[in-house]
């Protein structure tokens, strides 16, 4: 009995990076908005997101970084012996509180900025040469005075000055943003990291938000955290109660934002290592992402699809799973293909042949990516096409298949002769691949 042997590591090296490309490139040139409170810092990992978020620099994101930094201003609230006072879920800012947030968000800046500058050898900084740019940036009006509570130097985001921050960005720097805004008048307010990154991610109509946090993204009812979530379901949420207040601060943002135009947002735990990195470049992610509709789509194909359906079978071709296809022949057959696409990456393909004169129509090239094959995404391409055909007045359907005869049988295929084929199907059948017939009734 031949057991096949495991992948080498610089096999799965090389399927890694194979299987991130296509994130790769759809990320490049895009504006994504990182956001992270003061608790990652305090927890010790902004080493880590820092040399993950110079990653996708050097991939050719443009990257605005906004922060946070609530536990520091409390810490030195503690060391003036002054009052920590919250309100309705918002920090009331006195005078001497909000000293205490000029010098955290100073010290903040410091710190993200050195940490940043970072270049030693056989780290993931080694070369990077990131540039750093950040200022006045977002200016500010005071919450004022809410169901009789004076909230003195708490504010809410204005406007942000997306122009100066796209040129920035165009100059190939990282945009860095504070959690203090400024007013007409030269006055300084405290704003909540969430309101600003939000209100950022609109001015530049960004194509991601990305909350870094400490929870571990939305949590439903039974306490799973939800891989995807429609604008329609965070507003069923949020009416709904229920949610931790972090969950409901975090999510009404992230909702902001999307109502506001950005297309993605996401709520990942910051203690999870490369957690930026395993939500962007992972079918799955690590945490929660809320899109306007939901991404991922079962449909027919069309030109536009033929690199993606080539990227997905070419590894079964190589190893003789699916018949080798020519570029050309894919580009006139478009149309016979269905694709499973998610979030603009063709995850999943099959065709449909039909035979009208013999009832009967073929599926080939079946294929799923690798990442994604427990999800049952097989099972409906396989509904998908038996479907067309049954919309074309096709009775039967045929497969040939050399490996995954198993997987068929399972789904209602019986095996058959190759005098079952039709006529024509025959007469091209490759008798050196040997592969079996196998027929399902519509």
């Amino acid at each position: 009995m031949n057991i096949a042997a495991a992948p080498s590591e610089e096999e799965q090296f090389v399927a890694w990076l194979r299987a991130v490309a296509p994130y790769i490139h759809a990320f490049r040139g895009k504006t994504i908005v990182v956001a992270f409170p003061g608790e990652l810092v305090v927890e010790g990992h902004l080493n880590a997101l820092v040399q993950d978020v110079s990653l996708l620099h050097a991939m050719g994101m443009r990257i605005v970084v906004v922060f946070g930094s609530r536990p520091q201003i409390n810490e030195q609230l503690r060391l003036r012996g002054g009052e920590v006072r919250y309100e309705g879920g918002m920090r009331v800012t006195d005078a001497v509180a909000l000293e205490c947030v000029k010098e955290a968000a100073g010290e903040m800046r410091l710190d993200i900025e050195a940490t940043f500058s970072q270049g030693l050898p056989n780290t993931p900084m080694a070369h990077a040469a990131v540039r750093v740019v950040s200022g006045n940036l977002v200016s500010a009006r005071p919450v004022g005075i809410v169901d009789g509570v004076d909230y003195m130097y708490t504010g809410l985001a204005r406007k942000v000055d997306a122009q100066t921050i796209r040129f920035a960005l165009d100059s190939n720097a990282i945009v860095l943003i504070s959690n203090l805004g400024f007013s007409p008048t030269g006055e300084s307010f405290n704003l909540s990291m969430e309101d600003v990154a939000a209100s950022t991610a609109i001015a530049l109509d960004a194509d991601k938000l990305v909350f870094v946090t400490e929870i571990p993204g939305i949590v439903n009812a039974a306490g799973e955290v939800l891989n995807e979530i429609s604008e329609a379901e965070a507003k069923q949420m949020l009416s709904s109660g229920g949610l931790t207040p972090e969950t409901e601060n975090y999510l009404t943002f992230a909702l902001r934002a999307c109502e506001g135009g950005v297309a993605r947002a996401h709520v990942i735990p910051f203690d999870q290592d490369g957690s930026v990195l395993l939500e962007l470049f992972r079918h799955e992610g690590v945490g929660s992402m809320l899109v306007e509709e939901t991404l991922e789509e079962l449909r027919e194909a069309s030109f536009d699809d033929v690199a993606g359906i080539v990227a997905l079978i070419r590894p079964l071709e190589e190893d003789g799973t699916l018949v080798k296809r020519d570029r050309a022949l894919i580009e006139r057959e478009a149309s016979n293909f269905s694709v499973i696409e998610h979030d603009g990456v063709i995850f999943g393909c099959a065709a449909l042949y039909p035979y009208p004169d013999d009832g009967i129509a073929e599926m080939a090239c079946l294929a799923v990516n690798p990442l994604v094959q427990s999800r049952g995404d097989g099972e409906r391409l396989l509904k998908r096409i038996e479907m067309r055909a049954r919309a074309l007045g096709l009775k039967r359907l045929f497969v040939l298949t050399t490996r995954t005869t198993h997987w068929f049988l399972r789904r209602g295929f019986v095996l058959a002769s190759i005098d079952a084929l039709p006529a024509e199907k025959q007469n091209f059948y490759n008798w050196q691949r040997r592969s079996q017939v196998l027929i399902k009734n519509l």
